[in-house]
């Protein structure tokens, strides 16, 4: 195909006409440009259809033209697929086009020269990608959402399996972004287009059922248009009513939510009532409740409180004299703009321009807190995880102190809230405040309520947050604080084993030269000192052998002296673990054991199990416990107590008064007279389970307790 102004395609010639409609014919030159650019590049390839490649990435920027996008989308919409599947280069793109639009065509190129290990792997990664894209051009999405669309219209080329994945996709992903940003048109389309490839027998037949329904039910939606349109004309309400079809992806999906039939779902047709103003919106709301009545709990008002892509617009269904509900959708011009094009409606690329309260600025908002997401993610897995719970769920609105509305997912909690405030909100939150009533951070919100969180300086993230918080931005920070606390434990002991190991040799680090330091991270591939620390104190390396490597001038202590012992306090994280075998308590005798990738396991030196790990004796540690010890330790005990009713009930209380907690309990055997039961309890010291075993030896119930060291 020669790419030349004299001998432009018709969808060419058409693209151009539209652009020019509402582009300077400079810009449109550019974007012609860009056609002869891609054609070039694209020479030879064709599409699954058997269509020139090109007319593909021109289908895409007509979509984008219909939007009214400004000339560097279109553009970059032309030239799309070329980094990817052609010779042109972001360099070439940049030098001939500019930065702004090799920026937008690289933004939407995939990862396929990386190596992944699965095709959802690679999926996961380009999806990241595309969201960070997104959160410095929203142009990117709009781009990708459009290649989506065509891609889409022409699936029918491609064999079952493909369609099938690729229409999921469309339905697990694209669909939902376009939802988040208020773009309800190509979300529509994205939606029946992926349920038709997915699932072709149910759309068809829905399809179908609703070109039926049509017939019969034509003259009676006419009598309610009419009579409608008569209603406002009477209260000079200045107005355009439309008719609406509900899609066949959308009566699926009430089919599936409600468990009905076809025949259940009466609402298939609604009305939309476009206006001037929003004080026409309610005047027109009051006018069709004075109509028809309407039904109680199915009034929605979407522009007092806009949904969180931004959508405004006043939602009731009202009881028809045809037994008919009639679905009504009440806003202005504006709105209905905003509603189907979201994001992209009225697209102004400076941020600066954008007022308060649009779908450009809702959108920035929510890519901003993917931003923040991502930040902390490990990787692809976690953050595509976390984005696609954040797609679609439904909505509640609840409100700060100052009533600032903050949307979150439905079952969010209060310390999702919390989160969603400010990450160092939700990190030192102790409960809240919900309606001026003190709740618990598990707490699940409703809509309409006024939430306070109450913060200490000293409170932190723990593990069990995690099982009851809802949304991605509060898991990512709850793991990424836990993980980077970890990381800390393990960098603070992998430094006391080494400091150990060089006092052993007369040295220590400062004595070590820094030149031999360095040297020695970069012979074993250490990127940083704490990286070597952190595999000592997994046990992946021994600290003598380091420590012989970075003193070797100086000997090891003479026989009799005794190496320094690394004391422990219980608060080293999981650095050091506590053997499940022997469980050692603050008090007893214990040894340290270097296992690899555990790091150190603490045993009580009465524990069975030492004698065969001291045959290993350079991954022995000689442990102290620390004078200052935190938290709590587990403790097996073996009870032997009467079998009778309420036994365990009466034993468990006797080891609360003792204020000790029970972790676990199992009972290995039982006979009619004795119950043998084992308790796992938790205890601060030895001197502490002494007194929960004296107060069960006092138990009349107990008739033997004994400590389990295997």
């Amino acid at each position: 195909m020669l790419a030349t102004p004299m001998t432009l395609p018709e969808p060419v010639l058409d693209l151009r006409d539209l652009l020019n409609t509402y582009l300077e014919p400079e810009k449109v030159a550019i974007i012609l440009r860009a056609f002869e650019t891609g054609a070039n590049a694209h020479q030879g390839q064709t599409r699954k259809t058997g269509e020139p490649y090109i007319l593909h990435p021109v289908a895409v920027a007509r979509i984008l033209a219909n939007m009214r996008m400004d000339y560097s989308s279109v553009a970059a919409a032309i030239l799309h697929d070329t980094i990817e599947d052609t010779p042109l280069t972001r360099e070439d793109i940049e030098s001939r086009f500019g930065d702004e639009i090799a920026e937008l065509v690289e933004g939407v190129t995939k990862l396929d020269k990386m190596k992944f290990r699965t095709r959802h792997e690679a999926d996961a990664e380009s999806f990241r990608k595309l969201m960070l894209a997104m959160s410095r051009d929203l142009r990117v999405i709009f781009i990708k959402l459009a290649d989506r669309m065509h891609n889409m219209r022409t699936l029918g080329s491609m064999d079952p399996q493909p369609r099938r994945r690729i229409a999921r996709e469309t339905l697990d992903i694209y669909a939902p972004i376009a939802d988040r940003l208020g773009m309800n048109s190509i979300k529509s389309e994205l939606q029946d287009l992926g349920f038709a490839n997915l699932y072709p027998w149910r759309h068809r037949t829905i399809a179908e059922h609703i070109s039926t329904v049509t017939g019969d039910r034509r003259e009676i939606i006419a009598d309610i248009h009419k009579a409608l349109k008569r209603k406002m004309n009477e209260a000079g309400i200045p107005c355009d009513i439309k008719g609406r079809e509900k899609t066949p992806y959308s009566i699926y999906r009430k089919m599936l939510a409600k468990d009905l039939s076809f025949s259940e779902v009466n609402d298939v047709y609604a009305f939309r009532i476009i206006t001037h103003s929003e004080p026409h919106c309610y005047l027109a709301l009051g006018t069709t409740h004075g109509l028809y009545r309407p039904k109680p709990g199915r009034f929605k008002d979407h522009i007092a409180l806009p949904k969180a892509n931004g959508y405004q617009s006043l939602h009731t269904i009202l009881n028809s004299p045809f037994n008919l509900p009639v679905e009504i959708q009440i806003r202005t011009q504006e709105m209905d703009i905003m509603a189907e094009k979201g994001a992209a409606a009225h697209w102004q690329y400076k941020s600066g321009e954008n007022t308060a309260g649009t779908a450009q600025v809702r959108a920035r908002e929510w890519l901003m807190q993917l931003v923040e997401v991502q930040r902390h993610s490990t990787d692809s897995m976690e953050f595509l995880d976390g984005a696609k719970s954040d797609l679609f769920p439904d909505q509640i609105f609840v409100f700060t102190p100052k009533g600032k509305i903050i949307d979150l997912r439905r079952s969010a909690t209060a310390l999702d809230f919390a989160y969603a405030i400010h990450t160092g909100v939700g990190n030192h939150a102790i409960s809240a405040l919900v309606d001026k009533v003190e709740v618990s951070l598990s707490t699940r919100l409703s809509n309409g309520q006024t939430v306070k969180v109450i913060t200490n300086d000293n409170a932190h993230p723990i593990p069990e947050w995690l099982e009851f918080v809802s949304t991605a931005r509060a898991r990512t920070a709850i793991r990424h604080y836990i993980k980077s606390l970890e990381q800390a434990d393990a960098v603070a002991l992998g430094l006391r084993l080494l400091e150990t190991a060089l006092n052993a040799r007369g040295s220590d680090l400062d004595a070590v030269p820094l030149k031999r330091l360095n040297q020695y991270l970069k012979d074993n591939r250490f990127n940083r000192q704490e990286d070597l620390l952190t595999e000592l104190a997994l046990g992946n390396l021994l600290s003598s052998v380091v420590a012989a490597k970075l003193a070797p001038e100086v000997s090891t202590l003479e026989s009799g002296d005794e190496a320094e012992a690394l004391s422990i306090a219980g608060s080293e994280g999981s650095a050091v673990t506590f053997a499940a075998c022997c469980r050692p308590v603050p008090g007893d005798t214990i040894m340290g054991f270097l296992s690899a990738g555990k790091g150190v396991v603490i045993h009580h030196a009465k524990c069975r199990n030492v004698r065969e790990l001291r045959k290993h004796a350079d991954h022995c540690l000689n442990v102290i416990w620390a004078p200052i010890r935190r938290g709590m330790f587990e403790v097996a005990l073996n009870i032997l107590a009467k079998n009778i009713p309420g036994v365990l009930a009466n034993i468990s209380s006797s080891i609360g008064e003792a204020g000790s907690n029970i972790e676990k309990i199992e009972q290995p055997e039982a006979n009619p007279e004795i119950a043998t039961l084992l308790f796992i309890i938790s205890v601060k010291d030895r001197d502490h389970m002494a007194r929960v075993m004296r107060r069960l030896r006092r138990n009349r119930n107990v008739t033997r307790v004994s400590r389990i060291i295997a």
